[in-house]
């Protein structure tokens, strides 16, 4: 298991990369509509202020267990982002 620093980097490089896909996504397709792409970082930011607040948790009881859950959800909420950025026109 990793431990909470190692964790908190994972955040946030997952979601600093789905950022930058959105970036690199508008400045190719310039012409098409930014209101998706701009919800889709919207709701990249709005996840990683819950996970690191989650990881910031000093209450929990099992550590190992809450960071494997944060850790399970970071990886659901990635790919539905990554899927998003994908079905973009």
């Amino acid at each position: 298991m990793s431990n909470k620093r190692d964790l908190k980097k994972d955040i946030n490089y997952v979601l600093g990369d789905i950022i930058e896909a959105v970036y690199i996504w508008e400045l190719t397709n310039s012409e098409n509509s930014t209101k998706e792409s701009e919800a889709i970082i919207d709701e990249a930011i709005v996840t990683f202020d819950e996970l690191i607040a989650r990881v910031n948790d000093r209450s929990v009881e099992n550590k190992k267990a809450h960071f494997k859950a944060i850790n399970n959800d970071l990886e659901s909420k990635g790919r539905d982002l990554i899927e998003k950025i994908n079905k973009l026109k």
